[in-house]
């Protein structure tokens, strides 16, 4: 397996982000708190990053953004759903599907889903835990659109395969039932829907992209923005279909332990400014 860790999720939460840091090392195996600060836990899941932010009531996750967690283990799956279904909710029974001998997708007690999918052969696990986009109302349709936008945007992409509805599903012939591309490296997964959802994407699940270049933050942020995105604050924006992207130097985390004046500019940018933000973090040395 081939892990990215300049792109990877970020969880919105309810000032509890310790609290849950704990529960997932509790939960999946080979997870461990790699850093944290009073904004921010940052976990190591079998190789890849996954942010936990204290960001208070404002957003929560919902599933539109829900991690696909894959294993060749059915025991695995097994014990991992038990876990994570206490105090939560199933959303798709744990069963055997035509799809995974044995598959469940639960929504934990935080709200943040989980897809769990036993592969029945190895090469089909390039990556253990992998972003799963579900374009719901307006945005049914756009999966293979969005697909093929962020691997034409970002280096080392590809699509890996697009699986499309026939009709008979009760889903529109031509809409994606199950996708998977690759940008710099990273797994992501996508599908459409047209049920009535009453959820979209949100600030609850972003994917955090880390730059080691002004001009690498100006290219991703220029065009995720385009077309109907938003600029929001602090590095974070809303592309043309409304995901939440964090666009932010591959050294913020270091900068911000040195000096509190880095967090005090990051809160006066909305895209990040590399160069000021490192003189920030030079300016107590």
């Amino acid at each position: 397996m081939k892990n990215s860790n300049s792109i990877y999720p970020c969880i919105w939460c309810n000032n509890n982000a310790r609290e849950m840091a704990g529960f997932y090392c509790a939960t999946f195996p080979d997870t461990k708190i790699s850093d944290e600060n009073p904004a921010v836990v940052m976990l190591e899941m079998s190789g890849q990053k996954l942010m936990l932010l204290n960001g208070g009531d404002r957003s929560t996750p919902n599933p539109s953004i829900s991690l696909m967690y894959l294993t060749m283990s059915e025991n695995e799956v097994e014990t991992i759903w038990n876990k994570l279904v206490q105090d939560g909710e199933s959303m798709m029974p744990l069963d055997a599907y035509p799809f995974s001998p044995k598959y469940g997708w639960v929504q934990d007690k935080y709200g943040v889903s989980w897809q769990l999918y036993t592969a029945r052969d190895e090469t089909h696990i390039v990556q253990k835990i992998a972003p799963t986009l579900m374009f719901v109302g307006d945005n049914n349709g756009k999966a293979r659109e969005a697909a093929g936008f962020y691997t034409s945007l970002f280096p080392h992409s590809q699509l890996r395969g697009m699986l499309a509805y026939t009709g008979e599903e009760g889903e529109v012939a031509g809409n994606i039932q199950h996708g998977e591309f690759i940008i710099n490296d990273y797994l992501l997964m996508l599908m459409d829907s047209s049920w009535e959802h009453k959820f979209s994407f949100s600030e609850g699940v972003s994917l955090v992209v880390e730059c080691d270049s002004q001009e690498e933050i100006d290219t991703y942020w220029n065009a995720l923005t385009a077309d109907g995105g938003e600029e929001s604050m602090c590095g974070w924006l809303k592309d043309r279909f409304g995901i939440s992207w964090q666009i932010v130097p591959a050294r913020i985390y270091e900068w911000l332990k040195k000096s509190p004046g880095v967090m005090d500019e990051v809160m006066k940018m909305k895209k990040l400014d590399i160069k000021t933000l490192r003189e920030a973090s030079e300016s107590t040395l």
